[in-house]
């Protein structure tokens, strides 16, 4: 009966293996798949700015990019490797790289959240880059 018991869970441990196994291979799929979106969005956003869209794939530099988009000044790097100052430095380039296309709060709210949605519907959209805004008069 124990020889019987121990065959039968081991099946089941070997198809619960499987399946937990094709289940990370379809998350892993997905997940790089939104990447992709997410870095084809950011290029095209990059091109429309008039800056080299293969930033997008180079790590740290695409944040260097990021910065002069949003017209912030460069040592601004410096605090995105600082935990948790990053995070609120980031939602203000995001802010600033929302309004240099002419885009609402809302919408930088969704660069924020939803980058693989949002940076392919600013880079393939009809938002153009406005540059800096002009200085009060």
């Amino acid at each position: 009966m124990t020889v019987l018991t121990s065959t039968l869970l081991g099946q089941g441990n070997d198809a619960a293996a499987a399946a937990a196994a094709g289940g990370f291979g379809l998350f892993m799929l997905i997940y790089f798949a939104l990447i992709i979106v997410w870095i084809v969005g950011m290029w095209k956003t990059f091109d429309k700015a008039g800056k080299p869209g293969w930033a997008a794939i180079v790590p740290i530099y695409n944040m260097i990019v990021m910065l002069e988009v949003a017209g912030k000044p460069l040592w601004w790097i410096l605090l995105l490797f600082i935990p948790l100052v990053n995070f609120v430095i980031v939602i203000l380039i995001y802010l600033e790289v929302a309004e240099r296309f002419g885009k609402g709060g809302g919408f930088a709210v969704g660069l924020i959240f939803l980058p693989f949605i949002f940076f392919p519907m600013l880079g393939f959209g009809d938002a153009t880059y406005q540059g800096a805004p002009a200085a009060a008069a």
